[in-house]
């Protein structure tokens, strides 16, 4: 009898295949990661963030635009890495930048009114 764990693959490798092949999804990690972050739940921002950068640019190239070590910004979105406004800015700035899409930000209140 074949077990669970050996018929299906584990769920950070089967994100990263959907994302590597689907544009949508992988601009949604993206779009998800930055509502996680302003939601205040880091933890579920860099785990998507990993995910997307994973998908697109890869470790390497976004480390050499910052000018960081692949390492270290391995270590600051794993789960207790612990990002830097100024680190999160300039990543959303360049996976923005890498994947031609602009994020938004908008505001709703708690009743579900949107203001200006």
């Amino acid at each position: 009898m074949t077990t669970q764990s050996s018929r299906t693959r584990p769920f950070d490798e089967t994100v990263r295949a959907r994302a590597g092949a689907d544009p949508d999804f992988r601009d949604g990690l993206l779009a998800d990661a930055l509502t996680a972050f302003s939601g205040h739940d880091l933890p579920v921002a860099k785990t998507l963030i990993r995910h997307y950068i994973h998908a697109s640019i890869g470790f390497t190239s976004l480390a050499e635009q910052m000018g960081k070590s692949p390492k270290s910004l391995m270590r600051m979105f794993g789960p207790s890495g612990n990002p830097t406004s100024e680190h999160l800015s300039q990543v959303f700035a360049l996976l923005q930048e890498h994947s031609g899409i602009i994020l938004n930000v908008s505001v709703e209140t708690a009743s579900g009114r949107h203001s200006a």
